[in-house]
């Protein structure tokens, strides 16, 4: 899937009566199959640049499109649809519903698009023996480590081989070993998937697996 966003803009209100602006122009295009990585401070607004593109909030002004269709115009029900069907997320704080085991919220995902139930089943097996928490299916999210979280977040946001993926600081609370093979699947997915990924990250490791690696800065991007 190819996004392309223009001239994105975003301000918060603080305090006083003047909004904050945190993304002043943003421009960004990636293509079917590529990983761009984006990195910069703490506070420059990668996260929220993920939410806008994600259409989890809406812009203040710019365009965003997906292939030929520009979504950031469409409805709120809409949106959602689109969502559900051709976006996937991992959060920086997972996200996973706690009432729900680590083998039912990867499952979640598989759900919302109506898969079919066994297909699911098998891919959730796979990805949960390979990111390594396959042994912890039957724990609930407060039963199991911050890097355990983490990996199931990935798995549910995979499952369903996602056009695009969205991905925030996806190996922040992990070790070397679980954050190379986290890294390896993302990178199958563009590869052998074509999906798009973005992610945000401080971790030099992952950014050299991005074919482009973008600095946001003053609220524009721009090569690193």
């Amino acid at each position: 899937m190819l996004l392309r966003a223009v001239g994105l803009a975003k301000s918060y209100r603080g305090a006083g009566a003047e909004p904050i602006p945190v993304l002043r122009g943003v421009d960004l295009e990636v293509k079917a199959g590529e990983i761009a990585a984006i990195v910069g401070i703490s506070g420059s607004g990668k996260s929220t640049l993920l939410s806008v593109l994600g259409l989890l909030e809406p812009a203040d002004g710019g365009e965003i499109w997906l292939d030929s269709e520009r979504v950031s115009h469409l409805g709120r029900r809409a949106q959602a649809r689109m969502r559900g069907a051709r976006i996937g997320y991992v959060f920086q704080s997972f996200l996973l519903i706690s009432r729900l085991t680590a083998w039912e919220n990867v499952l979640l995902a598989a759900r919302y698009v109506g898969r079919d139930r066994r297909e699911a089943e098998r891919e959730a097996l796979r990805l949960m023996e390979r990111l390594d928490v396959l042994h912890r299916r039957g724990h609930y999210p407060a039963q199991l480590s911050g890097g355990e979280q983490q990996r199931v977040a990935v798995c549910r946001a995979v499952l369903n081989s996602p056009p695009l993926l969205l991905a925030d600081e996806p190996t922040g609370n992990l070790d070397e070993d679980h954050a190379r093979v986290i890294l390896g699947e993302l990178r199958a997915q563009a590869r052998e998937r074509g999906t798009t990924v973005i992610l945000v990250t401080h971790r030099a490791e992952a950014a050299a697996e991005a074919d482009h690696v973008l600095r946001l800065q003053g609220g524009r991007l721009e090569p690193s």
